[in-house]
């Protein structure tokens, strides 16, 4: 059984093509979605202030402002979701677009249930609770004046909030809930994505997303301590070694 969309859950859906707007507008609401619609990067942003939605679909080639302007708009102050919208066989619209601060794309043409799956792993990523696997019990990892609070989705370098998306953060989470340990890309797609292994995927979605977040957690991104490469493999976070943690976890119980 699928669980339903909550009431509260609004996507806004840009696209300067009507048919595509109609569609998308037509099946989201279906399924249970509230659904605001814009037909240019100045609409975008105007709607995006006024309804605050919990996803935004944005597509690339958009007159008046484009995908990229837009998205550069949005993460200036959110971390919203952002599926992006982009051309058949252009792969630098897709990595721009990642590069950019969107965590996922759909190519044009595109199935709209191949968008809805999409718009259900983003939002279920993003709005993840719960323990997970490896993680200490107190849910808060400290390595050397980096804190990430699994608890709460954040992450601190002393008392400064690092700013990360949501799915910049499941993706730390998954490394860290493993560290020492290599993930390969697939593996990383399957785990925070929800990318079924049969499927053929640009793995590209998360070597961009492992470069965003060494630019945002590393002392020198281009010699990273923290999130390694794995050769031939794909990545890992280094190992973490925190005995006090579940020491006070084993005391109190």
């Amino acid at each position: 059984m699928t669980a339903s969309p909550s009431a509260k859950e609004t996507i806004l859906v840009v696209d300067d093509e009507a048919s595509i707007r109609r569609i998308l507008e037509t099946r989201l609401s279906m399924i249970g979605y509230q659904v605001v619609t814009a037909c240019d990067g100045e609409e975008a942003i105007e709607a995006f202030h006024r309804t605050n939605p919990d996803l935004v679909v944005l597509d690339v080639m958009m007159p008046k402002l484009d995908g990229y302007g837009v998205c550069q708009e949005i993460r200036k102050e959110s971390d919203v979701p952002i599926v992006m919208l982009t051309a058949l066989g252009d792969v630098a619209d897709r990595i721009t677009g990642l590069e950019l601060g969107a965590d996922d794309y759909v190519v044009k043409p595109f199935s709209p249930k191949e968008l809805e799956a999409r718009i259900r792993c983003v939002l279920r990523r993003v709005e993840k609770e719960g323990g997970v696997a490896g993680i200490p019990n107190s849910g808060v990892i400290q390595i050397g004046n980096l804190r990430i609070d699994t608890n709460k989705r954040q992450v601190y370098r002393g008392d400064e909030r690092i700013r990360l998306t949501g799915m910049e953060f499941s993706l730390l989470e998954l490394l860290v809930s493993r560290s020492g340990e290599p993930f390969s890309r697939g593996e990383i797609l399957k785990e925070v994505w929800g990318y079924t292994p049969e499927r053929h995927v640009d793995t590209r979605v998360v070597d961009v997303h492992i470069s965003r977040l060494r630019s945002k957690l590393e002392d020198d991104p281009a010699n990273p301590e923290l999130i390694l490469t794995a050769r031939g493999t794909g990545y890992l976070f280094q190992r973490i070694v925190e005995p006090r943690l579940d020491a006070v976890a084993s005391e109190g119980s």
